[in-house]
């Protein structure tokens, strides 16, 4: 019952902030999510980037596979060390200066990843690209649902999703053909823009009036649903709402553990290591590796698979707010796991000696159906699901548990896929088709 009643009086809240004057989206909140997403953007190009730069970095860094293994999967232990922070920093500095603290993160480990000459700066780049990841995965869905009409809040949030999965593309597409070093210099370039826009957004309306700046909160609306709208009732209502929030939401971190949010914590955990154990990470950071091994071209492979992400993640951000979050998480666990299967069975024929002309066509198409399905569901939704499920009073601490227990997953997976795929690339298919 508490529960419903949190989560009632935080819908009501954001319903009233974002649907009272009509339900038109105004250009402030098209350029709002626009700067937001930037940075998700740089977090697509980091997934992606260990693929096509592998090869060349191994070479010219004379790194032994043990040494690229953990390269790739210090993105999940920077990603975690930012995801145990995200909610607080969010709560103290506010949405777009956290967005600040991203950008500098991401924008030192890129820098450091393209001037590395040794394994040290090579990792330690890695790891501040991590926390600044770990920082957008949290605030940036946040900010969006928090300036968006609620009509629209699902497909502008999965817009977090389609910029993350434009970032793997263009890494994928261009991976294979330029220079390493000046493809990390590339990848911090939407933050830096991102920086620069910042300046010309509001913050959120919402943390505004946590803090006690209403006629800031006003002020933030008014550019947000357009100068001629009516905001005085809204701002009032905002207030109102955000202090009796704040009465109810004097918690202890144990509190989360409490049997009225058991449900709910386990929804979040779940989701998160679904997203992860189902092999995710070690197709983005490695394909090419995978491709290799099945006998297709990398550079093909890396470019066609570069073009076929984009128009998946529209799948989801076309159909989240009409089909809603369960049926696209169903549709994608299903794809992912059929696109498992049959990649396992496509490197069990290949052991065989079993057509070995369509092999390596066979795994190259089942990889663009797993990964398909993965960008149109189970990429994005997760994170989208986790800021609306948990009520006010446990929404940072359960946030924090959530994040973390997807990046320490994803390193698992990351550090370890290089060392199982090896072993027995069928094996780890079928494991992930489970």
């Amino acid at each position: 019952m508490v529960v419903e009643e949190n989560r009632s009086m935080e819908e009501g809240l954001l319903r009233h902030e974002n649907d009272r004057d009509d339900r038109r989206i105004t250009a402030c909140v098209i350029l709002s999510t626009f700067v937001a997403v930037c940075s998700a953007f740089s977090y697509g190009c980091a997934a992606g980037y260990t693929s096509g730069a592998e090869t060349a970095i191994m070479k010219e860094l004379n790194l032994s596979m043990a040494q690229f293994s953990a390269f790739g999967s210090f993105l999940n232990v920077g990603g975690a060390v930012g995801a145990l922070f995200s909610g607080q920093l969010a709560v103290i500095l506010g949405r777009r200066r956290t967005l600040w603290a991203c950008d500098f993160f991401c924008i030192f480990g890129w820098l450091s990843i393209a001037f590395a000459k040794n394994v040290f700066w090579l990792d330690l780049g890695r790891i501040s690209l991590g926390i600044g990841v770990g920082l957008i995965s949290y605030v940036v869905p946040v900010y969006i649902a928090e300036i968006t009409p609620k009509h629209v809040r699902g497909a502008f949030t999965a817009s977090n999703q389609l910029l993350q999965n434009s970032g793997i593309s263009l890494i994928y597409f261009f991976g294979t053909v330029i220079n390493w070093r000046v493809l990390a210099v590339i990848g911090a370039i939407p933050c830096i823009l991102q920086m620069i826009g910042i300046f010309y957004i509001p913050e959120s309306p919402r943390w505004l009036a946590k803090i006690g700046l209403g006629k800031e909160v006003e002020s933030s609306l008014h550019r947000l649903r357009g100068k001629d709208a009516n905001v005085s009732g809204e701002a009032a209502e905002i207030q109102v709402m955000t202090k009796m929030l704040e009465e109810d939401s004097k918690s202890s971190f144990s509190d989360m553990f409490q049997k009225k949010y058991r449900r709910t914590l386990v929804v979040g955990i779940g989701l998160m290591l679904i997203q992860q154990l189902s092999g995710a990470s070690g197709i983005t950071y490695y394909s090419n590796a995978i491709f290799r091994k099945a006998g297709f071209s990398e550079r093909l492979g890396s470019m066609i698979f570069g073009v076929f992400v984009i128009p998946k993640a529209l799948v989801s951000l076309i159909l989240v707010d009409r089909w809603g979050r369960r049926p696209l998480l169903l549709a994608s666990a299903i794809g992912m796991s059929i696109g498992s299967l049959l990649i396992g069975v496509s490197f069990t024929l290949q052991q065989m000696n079993v057509l070995p002309e369509l092999i390596p066509v066979f795994v190259f198409v089942n990889i663009l159906v797993y990964f398909g399905c993965f960008a149109f569901g189970i990429g994005g939704l997760p994170w989208v699901i986790m800021s609306e499920i948990f009520p006010i009073n446990i929404k940072v601490s359960a946030g924090t548990i959530v994040a973390l227990t997807s990046w320490t997953s994803g390193w698992f997976v990351s550090y370890a896929f290089n060392f199982m795929f090896e072993w027995s690339a069928q094996g780890l298919y079928f494991l992930y088709y489970f």
